[in-house]
């Protein structure tokens, strides 16, 4: 028991006008959609948010004509500095509504505020600033200058706007023109963005959002007008992506699942580990493609490890997204949290250990406590299969060639995590680790300046720093 509780510290809706219904956003302004409208809800209390607009074929046509016209006409032959500052505006704008973005993000995905508010938008706001810096110096990028066109995008739910920021500022950094297409259950800070783009005056066509579910991003990705494919989302997907593109000559950068091994060794700081093991699996939720979800213990340490993750486990508080002492927000949808408890309860028939630490569900709204799982083999499902979820699965080894043939020893490439205190240790694990991303004492930390991607069934492209350039350039090779 604590000794003292925390008083509810909930951020007010008000700042967030969420409308009755939404259109699509195409060549500048909102348009009524030809599909079959479809509701968006808040996955902490399932209140319907909004209606919004499905595009079917004929919408996103519309929409990659206007992204052409405006590339041929406006935004491929504008100069680089010029189109900047679009960028950098866009970027203030993202600044100066951060807490109603950040509400709204909240509200529609169902992470904590504290996410929304220090992680996810001030990083989408940097991303813009970072690109708007490279759109005059492409010809020092080692990628030429020249756009590739039109970029189809699709985005997951899980980071939203994040997401968008990723995709749409290197693009149009590059000179080209974008079809974005959220995902349908998080339309929402993507549908505000395209009113931030006309905040910003950019020029009609340059951003285009469609939304609507898979079958609207499936017309979108083999679109014949389309030049560049970019998404992140489900392994299975890209897969059926890849297969759709194959024999074209669009571009595609795929940014899929992930099993990230995150590798605790006996001389670890063990009090910053263990706060890297939680932001590494319980970070929204555990939505995340580079989730430590598979922890990695030195087995000479792996009961104290286990001690002291079980009592900062137990001080995470659930509940209320809009709280700001909220910790564990909601799974974002009922499907999501189907998947959870199938994944979960398999690793429980399968002999894995399950613990979670006393916690309240609400009554209402899509929940899931945070769970470890211990006894863990490299043959279960829980430690081969991608959760997404807040669920931890805890292995032991003894060497560190033990520690890297295990973390290795999956069909996924995309993160890990090293805790150590030899910086000899650190350069030598991660050299031996197939991930493309390896985090030396930290873990989830992430910046517009530094490339982000996968090997194997994690997707391949990178995206952010002058990597992220290639995606949309001619002149390279990705």
């Amino acid at each position: 028991m604590s000794i003292f509780e925390y008083a509810p510290a909930p951020e007010s809706r008000s700042i967030v006008d969420i409308k009755g219904s939404y259109g699509l956003f195409v060549n500048g302004e909102f348009t009524d959609g030809h599909g079959t409208p479809f509701k968006t809800v808040n996955p902490a209390t399932e209140e319907v948010l909004a209606e919004v607009a499905e595009a079917d074929a004929s919408d996103v046509d519309a929409a990659v004509k206007a992204a052409r016209k405006a590339y041929d006409k406006v935004w491929g032959p504008m100069p680089g500095r010029e189109r900047a500052k679009y960028l950098y505006r866009i970027a203030r704008i993202l600044q100066e509504r951060a807490r109603e973005i950040s509400v709204l993000e909240t509200i529609d995905n169902g992470k904590p505020i504290k996410e929304s508010r220090d992680v996810d938008v001030p990083t989408a706001a940097a991303f813009f600033f970072y690109y708007a810096g490279w759109a005059d110096k492409l010809e020092h990028s080692g990628y030429g200058s020249t756009p590739l066109g039109v970029a189809g995008q699709v985005i997951p739910w899980n980071f939203p706007l994040l997401m968008l920021a990723w995709k749409i500022a290197p693009a149009l950094a590059c000179g080209n023109t974008v079809v974005l297409k959220p995902a349908e259950t998080t339309p929402l800070t993507a549908l505000l963005f395209a009113e931030i783009c006309q905040q910003a005056d950019l020029p009609p066509g340059v951003v285009n959002i469609i939304t609507g579910a898979g079958a609207t991003g499936e017309t979108l990705v083999g679109h014949p007008g389309i030049d560049k494919v970019a998404f992140t989302g489900s392994t299975g997907v890209g897969k059926a992506i890849a297969r759709t593109v194959a024999g074209s000559n669009k571009k595609v950068t795929l940014e899929l699942g992930g099993k990230a091994a995150n590798i605790v060794f006996d001389d670890a700081p063990m009090d910053q580990a263990v706060e890297g093991i939680v932001n590494g699996i319980f970070f929204n939720q555990g939505h995340v493609c580079c989730a430590g979800s598979r922890l990695l213990v030195q087995e000479s340490v792996a009961d104290e490890v286990l001690e002291r993750l079980k009592r900062r486990m137990s001080t995470l508080r659930l509940g209320d997204p809009l709280d700001k002492n909220t910790d564990v927000g909601a799974i974002n949808s009922a499907a999501q949290l189907a998947r959870i408890h199938e994944l979960s309860d398999i690793g429980e028939a399968e002999g894995a250990g399950r613990w979670s630490p006393e916690c309240e569900l609400p009554a209402n709204g899509f929940w899931f406590p945070p769970t470890v799982f211990t006894g863990v083999s490299q043959a279960h499902r829980i430690a081969r299969e991608e959760i997404f979820g807040p669920v931890l699965s805890v292995l032991t080894f003894r060497t560190p060639s033990e520690a890297v043939e295990k973390a290795n020893n999956t069909p996924y490439g995309l993160s890990a995590g090293i805790w150590t205190d030899k910086g000899s240790r650190i350069l030598d694990i991660a050299g031996r680790l197939r991930a493309g991303v390896v985090w030396a004492n930290t873990f989830n930390k992430f910046d517009p300046t530094s490339p982000f991607g996968g090997y194997k069934e994690s997707g391949y492209g990178r995206e952010g720093g002058r990597h992220g350039l290639a995606a949309y350039l001619k002149g390279a090779d990705a």
